[in-house]
């Protein structure tokens, strides 16, 4: 299936540039281009579109009030010479944004990651069960669910830690991520720490030993550890 895509921009150049690099995409389908905010809002209130390349700088209304205007959300991509309005994009839960002048190698990581991103959300419980999608440096990145060794607690936000990458920060809680991981695979043990069962190499006097790190266990998550000596 294609993914049905719109491009608003008030610069010619720009939905030129953005019409020549959809082009040499199979995946994608432009379905309509516009220069002007208004006549794309009033687009994308009748249209089924599966992906958006908007400009955040434009006259009459910008593309952040454009998005929030929006009921039903496709998968988004700012395009702005801005780089300040990263933040505002992230809060709107932009796959990504693009700087001007767009380069084609940063655009087509962006339409792959786009791509990757629509397929996961067709994809069967199962496959989802084994990957996760986390907004992180005002990005959407995909996390390997193997690859976690433990999540962190860090007030409004939490630190994914894996066996070998670096850690990675992202916007959710503890409970919300614990949601979306395998309830097999993963256990909390204490209010700021979950943990990969799989990757548990001892537990003493209430410490969780993992790869180069111990994790306390608190008092109220104590029947863990009956479960894992059975798991």
């Amino acid at each position: 299936m294609k993914l049905r895509c719109v491009a608003i921009d008030d610069e010619p150049f720009a939905l030129e540039l953005i019409k020549e690099y959809v082009s040499k995409f199979p995946e994608l389908e432009l379905l309509h281009v516009f220069d002007d905010a208004i006549s794309g809002a009033e687009f994308l209130r009748h249209a089924n579109i599966h992906l958006l390349f908007v400009d955040i700088n434009m006259p009459d209304i910008n593309g952040l009030e454009l998005v929030k205007s929006l009921k039903e959300k496709p998968i988004i991509i700012f395009t702005t010479a801005y780089e300040k309005f990263a933040y505002e994009g992230f809060e709107l839960n932009a796959l990504d944004y693009l700087l001007k002048p767009i380069d084609f190698n940063r655009f087509s990581k962006a339409v792959e990651k786009a791509i990757e991103y629509n397929r996961y959300k067709q994809s069967s419980t199962e496959e989802q069960s084994k990957s996760l999608f986390v907004y992180s440096e005002y990005r959407l990145l995909k996390v390997l669910i193997d690859d976690i060794e433990y999540i962190e607690s860090l007030d409004d936000y939490i630190k994914i830690h894996f066996t070998i990458a670096k850690p990675l920060l992202t916007l959710m809680t503890l409970k919300n991520v614990l949601e979306k991981l395998p309830a097999d695979k993963f256990k909390r043990i204490h209010r700021s720490y979950i943990v990969s069962i799989t990757k548990i190499k001892s537990i003493l006097n209430k410490k969780v030993k993992l790869s180069n790190v111990e994790l306390p266990i608190s008092n109220s998550y104590a029947d863990f550890i009956e479960a894992w000596k059975k798991s």
